[in-house]
């Protein structure tokens, strides 16, 4: 069995490990992976993240779609600390503030936010993943506390959840935990994998 903690401070190593030069070829492999793919190609309203901490870097993938005119968002801490996450729009003109972990957000009023149910696609941070879409986070839930709505049964059309991550960070099985939702796919910057999902190519 993986041991979750052991697991997650490894993989924050090999990511700070990693050179600018080798983060930016990474970013561009992604940019390459996702734009091709008919999944991002036919979304409109897109939640992507800042990269922080040797995450991989979706900025590129973010020019892209501002370049294509698809709408981009980043998530927002909820001000009243219940440990949600809301979605503010993300333009080149944006002003970003950095939130209580230092990561920066854009300023947005109440009605500019965006709902999570009416996102088309959210791409999702990971430190880990593997191969049933069990995915390893920092630890603080935000993700799926949002997210928990997509578990009802039908799930929901949208949004879809897709990890993004380097090669290095899929791994063996993650036993997740009840309230853990699961991604539907992984983009690194050499393929994107589905999990018992759709193939959308």
């Amino acid at each position: 069995m993986v041991d979750k903690k052991q697991l997650r401070q490894s993989m924050q190593r090999q990511r700070l490990a990693l050179s600018p030069a080798q983060q930016n070829n990474a970013a561009m492999g992604l940019l390459k992976v996702l734009s091709d793919s008919l999944l991002f190609k036919k979304s409109q309203h897109i939640a992507f993240y800042l990269a922080n901490s040797g995450e991989i870097d979706p900025h590129p993938l973010i020019e892209f779609a501002w370049q294509n005119n698809q709408s981009c968002y980043l998530p927002l801490l909820a001000s009243n600390g219940d440990n949600y996450l809301h979605f503010a729009p993300y333009t080149q003109d944006s002003i970003l503030v950095n939130n209580r972990y230092g990561i920066p957000e854009p300023i947005c009023s109440q009605e500019e936010l965006r709902l999570p149910q009416t996102l088309d696609l959210v791409f999702v941070p990971l430190v880990a993943v593997d191969a049933e879409g069990n995915r390893l986070g920092m630890g603080k839930g935000y993700y799926d506390r949002t997210f928990a709505f997509l578990c009802s049964n039908p799930r929901p059309i949208k949004p879809s959840l897709i990890g993004l991550g380097h090669s290095f960070q899929q791994t063996d099985q993650i036993v997740p935990c009840s309230w853990d939702v699961p991604i539907q796919g992984v983009a690194t910057e050499s393929a994107l994998t589905f999990f018992n999902s759709p193939v959308f190519g």
